[in-house]
């Protein structure tokens, strides 16, 4: 345990088989532990959790009017707020009868006669005003598209996954750091070089992913899916699959993000050098394209396009990147110079003194 807590063994340190077995047990329970704590919390906080993931989905229900859909759920909901301010007007007139009935009571030269009908009609305009107003506050204010569940227990088992996957990326960075911790001292300090750049790389690069497709390509993709023939069904999402697809797109957009990862190892591997992934770049984007496309399950160009342009940029920087390195540091082999290497070979390639003739 304490083993996982500091830093890597270095690369010199020689450890038994039971040492090295007992370094992952450490980690890995360091890992546990993490991902319990964050579970707790994002169990705890499992609604704002919920409502983060259905926001691209309330946003896709068209309740202002201004494009008339064919959802009979939206028209619904749209019925229901033209209602309610109906009846909010209505009371406000009722209002304004009752204090000029109260007001014509009142006035000077008024009969007993009339102003038993004016007291009986202010009376009257009173009561259609209060049940007017809560009809007004009775109508549904939550109004937006929300998924739906149809087991008994799928409401509970559906945020329990929910709740894992978000505590599984409020982990991530701990849970690759103990990975690497473990790894990295078997690189050689030559090696390490590249490693670690590479390896440090992979989190930001799939975060960023994760946070583009949420904030961009998600929703685009789900009002076009939602909103598509909906004038010929009832559309109702169910919770598990909603958030599976949800899940697994934003997911595939992260892992698309580790483009530069695989062009500075492709590069640094001396298989291919930045020049050519420079002239073929049309064939590049012929792959970023169909990635994309199976990444993206729309047919929207709109859609496709957001998650291409993002892709072929990142492609673009990396093979400067690449360039940049190779200049620095010459792709001889995968991790460049090893100067360390050159130095144990002097100190410890000792041969066998020359034997010369005495005689």
């Amino acid at each position: 345990m304490a083993t996982a807590l500091r830093r890597p063994v270095p690369h010199d340190e020689h450890l038994s088989l039971v040492e090295h077995l007992d370094e992952l047990r450490g980690r890995l329970i360091v890992c546990v532990l993490a991902l319990v704590a964050c579970f707790a919390f994002t169990f705890w906080q499992n609604e704002a959790v919920l409502d983060i993931v259905n926001k691209p989905l309330e946003e896709t229900q068209n309740l202002d009017g201004k494009e008339r859909s064919g959802d009979p759920l939206e028209q619904n909901a749209r019925f229901q707020i033209k209602t309610a301010e109906t009846f909010r007007a209505q009371a406000r007139s009722f209002g304004d009868q009752r204090a000029l009935y109260e007001r014509l009571a009142d006035a000077p030269g008024t009969s007993a006669a009339e102003r038993r009908a004016y007291e009986l009609a202010a009376g009257t305009a009173a009561a259609a005003q209060r049940s007017l107003t809560e009809a007004a506050a009775a109508v549904p204010t939550n109004r937006e598209r929300q998924p739906v569940t149809l087991g008994v227990a799928e409401p509970f088992t559906t945020t329990m996954s929910v709740a894992f996957y978000a505590a599984l990326l409020l982990a991530l960075p701990l849970l690759l750091y103990q990975a690497y911790a473990f790894v990295i001292p078997a690189f050689a300090p030559g090696e390490r070089r590249v490693a670690i750049p590479l390896l440090l790389m992979v989190p930001v690069l799939f975060l960023a992913g994760v946070a583009f497709g949420y904030f961009v390509v998600l929703p685009r993709a789900v009002d076009f899916l939602q909103n598509f023939n909906d004038d010929d069904f009832d559309i109702l999402v169910q919770a598990r699959d909603y958030y599976k697809f949800a899940i697994m797109f934003v997911a595939a957009i992260g892992i698309l993000f580790q483009i530069p990862v695989g062009v500075l190892a492709v590069t640094r591997l001396g298989i291919v050098t930045p020049r050519q992934l420079q002239s073929n770049a049309g064939y590049v984007l012929l792959g970023i394209a169909v990635l994309a496309a199976v990444a993206t399950p729309t047919p929207d160009p709109i859609t496709m396009t957001l998650a291409m342009v993002p892709l072929f940029v990142l492609f673009e920087l990396s093979i400067l990147l690449a360039a940049w390195i190779n200049r620095v540091s010459p792709p001889g082999s995968l991790w460049g110079d090893d100067d360390e290497y050159d130095e144990d070979v002097d100190e410890h390639d000792v041969g066998p003194p020359d034997q010369t003739d005495e005689d």
